[in-house]
């Protein structure tokens, strides 16, 4: 099943992942009701780091499978014992948190600093190197307007209106769900 939910804010973080096949992304639902798109990954990355703590906790976000993902699952008893009798586990923990502290301060200073041209193309082009399926003429992305504009902090006009115009130029081609980045170097056309 597509984007099927496999932990969700709030709930009890009882299980740590590593995603085998696919993709997945993070997401959180506000108090209005509104899902906020946050960070994706791939095959190899891991999720559910709050299993890891000593104490039991909850998930902060909640996460996301894509459709013809696979992980390995392991519950929070299981994963402490093997943190215990394996430092190298926990060493691996602190840094996938260090990467995810980088992620959340690039996106951050993308916010306050980077336009909204910017920001949408440095996600496109982000997200297709990393969970895009290359393709005859360039590489594939399963995500919607939507999806792009809230991963980008950006409406979902101003992410059509970019997406329409970069269509034009050549540098993607749009389908239904998908986009196909075709010229990733029109996607920034002020930098040589």
């Amino acid at each position: 099943m597509a984007n099927s939910v496999v932990t969700n804010q709030g709930d009890p973080a009882d299980y740590f992942f590593l995603l085998t096949k696919g993709c997945a992304r993070h997401f959180f639902i506000t108090d209005e009701g509104r899902k906020i798109l946050l960070l994706w990954f791939g095959a190899g990355d891991v999720f559910g780091g709050l299993a890891l703590w000593p104490e039991p906790s909850f998930y902060l976000l909640s996460t996301e499978v894509a459709k013809g993902s696979c992980a390995v699952v392991w519950r929070r008893s299981e994963i402490r014992e093997l943190m215990g009798r394996d430092p190298r586990l926990q060493n691996n923990a602190l840094s996938i948190a260090s990467d995810h502290l980088a992620w959340f301060l690039a996106s951050h200073m993308a916010l306050i600093s980077h336009s909204a041209r910017e920001r949408l193309a440095r996600v496109r082009t982000t997200l297709a190197c990393g969970i895009g399926h290359k393709v005859p003429g360039g590489i594939e992305l399963e995500i919607t307007n939507e999806e792009l504009a809230n991963t980008a902090g950006v409406t979902h006009f101003t992410a059509s209106r970019l997406l329409s115009e970069w269509q034009r130029s050549g540098a993607i081609r749009k389908n239904r769900g998908r986009v196909l980045l075709l010229a990733p170097e029109r996607l920034f056309p002020h930098q040589v």
